[in-house]
């Protein structure tokens, strides 16, 4: 339900048509007893419509998405003509300022929600956080991958509800995921409060990576224009791919690996992913996909023991044919383009055999 034009307030202030503010919600206190706030910004346009919130570091280690929603606060590529917007940079404040993906108590945030005023910090944290949440029609929460790995931008999203499939395919990211989230995920929480949710999953912890930032800025700039709260076309790259499984790729060996794929490959079942050898150089074996897709995630660490995770492949549904006929005409120096070049520095990649 779209919220009317009288009922705008968010951390106890009304925001009124046209407003652009800055606020601030007490999340929780310090070992001092002093208030620790989370700041945030409202954009109200004129005209009524949609409320659509943008998040970011829930996990307090994931930079990426706080470049995006810093760009759409200080360079946005569009004028809002109606609805609200709601962007909060960091959400995990605690864990952000340690550099960490956790909350001190070493709880998820990510699995704390709806959260609640009693229980756990945890849970009281994504309680305060949930209340602005709740409040919107729709939302997009940012995040990176894990420590020493780092993901091909892919959205993911449950499928099954029609309004979250619409947004997920207007960002406009390659390979869309079909899946419901964890249990107490804040994009799961949102859909079951009647609040439509996707996640971005782009890039590396620590780092704000431009590519990932245009393709984030780009992608909310999507959803905000299929809910005709911006004016323009869609853009969407040169194929989308729906995926309902993935496989991760294991090391077999401890030892060091050279890697012959990069992010957002397009592998064929049986293909070399890496070449695993001893620090004396010896070979002790080549990791192949057992399955045709593309390289969804992979390590950005080559050393690893037996049963590390190595590379993670999207298969999607309608197989890699079409997405490499897609690709062939893909126009040169477009920002998917280089979000797969950006992403490969951070790996040495060479055909196998070299």
């Amino acid at each position: 339900m779209t919220h009317s034009a009288s009922d705008i307030e968010f951390a106890g202030k009304q925001v009124e048509p046209g407003e652009t503010t800055n606020l601030q919600l007490e999340v929780s206190a310090s070992f001092a007893g002093l208030p620790l706030y989370l700041p945030f910004k409202v954009i109200r346009a004129e005209s009524p419509g949609p409320t659509v919130f943008v998040t970011a570091a829930v996990h307090g280690d994931e930079l990426n998405g706080t470049g995006v929603v810093r760009e759409l606060m200080l360079h946005p590529p569009f004028v809002l003509e109606s609805g609200t917007l709601v962007l909060i940079p960091v959400v995990n404040m605690l864990g952000f300022e340690r550099h960490m993906r956790y909350l001190p108590d070493r709880r998820d945030l990510n699995r704390s929600f709806p959260g609640s005023s009693e229980g756990s910090m945890a849970r009281r944290y994504a309680g305060a956080i949930f209340d602005v949440l709740k409040k919107c029609d729709f939302g997009i929460d940012l995040h990176s991958a894990a420590v020493r790995r780092t993901n091909f931008a892919n959205v993911r999203a449950d499928l099954t509800d029609e309004a979250t499939k619409k947004m997920a395919w207007a960002f406009g990211c390659e390979i869309v995921v079909n899946s419901m989230g964890p249990q107490g995920s804040l994009r799961r929480s949102c859909l079951e409060a009647g609040c439509p949710t996707i996640i971005l999953e782009a890039g590396e912890v620590w780092k704000i990576e431009r590519a990932v930032v245009d393709v984030g800025t780009r992608g909310v700039t999507n959803v905000l224009k299929s809910l005709e709260m911006v004016a323009g076309d869609i853009q969407l790259p040169a194929y989308q791919a729906r995926v309902d499984k993935t496989k991760w790729v294991r090391a077999d060996y401890g030892g060091l690996l050279q890697f012959h794929v990069s992010p957002g490959d397009v592998v064929d079942k049986g293909q070399p992913l890496a070449t695993n050898s001893d620090l004396l150089g010896g070979e002790q074996n080549v990791l192949c996909t057992p399955v045709s897709g593309v390289v969804l995630g992979m390590t950005t660490l080559p050393a690893v023991k037996p049963g590390d995770p190595v590379c993670h492949i999207a298969i999607p549904r309608d197989g890699v044919a079409p997405i490499r006929k897609a690709l062939e005409n893909q126009v040169r120096g477009g920002v998917d383009e280089r979000l797969r070049d950006d992403l490969a520095t951070n790996i040495q990649v060479t055909k196998e055999g070299e």
